[in-house]
């Protein structure tokens, strides 16, 4: 199993829970890693790849339990990925250390249409200079909003405004409005535009991988019907 920072904020998140965490599906056996089924396990597949720039996830409480997630993608894919819960009043010590790292250009990677005017936002990602620190919120749309608004921690720095020229291929979950794209879509084009090309392609194909196994679990989806029609006994 390859370690990460996802994997550990998950094994925290689960020895503090007070009753089990049931997410969608949660009857079907899956693997403790990658969180797929069993038996659509991707886990054999990964293959980490060196990256200048950096990813630090802030997670919203559960999100780190739930299988659709994908910022763990990112994990994967650069095991040097940071994760840390999300508290509006305590923040953990070690991610307020993560963001004054003077060896890097920490990054809030949000829509600029939520950033106050005279907050400094930029468009394309740094290829210059220091490594870039790109600062993912990580949760449903509403939650990161949430920790965009009330992170007072992050307010200084500036925000990472990314334009996605493709379509979103999530689909994993509803969608709260046209253009969003899910936080390893966002990261992979993060990476492609920062010059980190290997990475960024690297990525990408990892998240159509979980995307095409995750859904072929589903009990109702066609991918998961055309898969039990070629092996009847599983």
């Amino acid at each position: 199993m390859i370690e990460n920072a996802v994997l550990r904020l998950r094994a925290e998140r689960l020895a503090r829970a007070t009753r089990p965490f049931l997410a969608r599906g949660n009857r079907i056996p899956r693997c403790q890693r990658c969180l797929l089924p069993k038996k659509n396990c991707l886990c054999e597949t990964l293959q980490p790849v060196a990256a200048r720039s950096r990813f630090c996830l802030v997670m919203f409480d559960s999100e780190p339990m739930k299988p659709s997630n994908t910022g763990r993608l990112i994990a994967d894919i650069l095991p040097d990925t940071q994760a840390f819960g999300w508290s509006r009043t305590e923040p953990d010590p070690r991610l307020l250390a993560a963001v004054k790292n003077p060896d890097v250009q920490p990054l809030v990677v949000f829509p600029q249409s939520y950033a106050d005017a005279d907050r400094p936002v930029i468009n394309r990602p740094p290829v210059n200079g220091k490594p870039p620190l790109f600062i993912m919120l990580d949760g449903t749309w509403t939650e990161a909003r949430k920790m965009f608004r009330k992170s007072p921690w992050l307010d200084a720095l500036p925000v990472m405004s990314l334009t996605l020229s493709r379509p979103s291929n999530y689909q994993l979950r509803e969608s709260h409005g046209d253009g969003q794209h899910c936080t390893a879509e966002v990261a992979a084009e993060l990476l492609l535009q920062a010059g980190d090309t290997a990475a960024g392609t690297a990525l990408f194909r990892h998240f159509d991988l979980f995307r095409q196994r995750y859904l072929a679990g589903k009990p109702h989806h066609p991918s998961h019907q055309q898969s039990a029609a070629v092996t009847p006994d599983d």
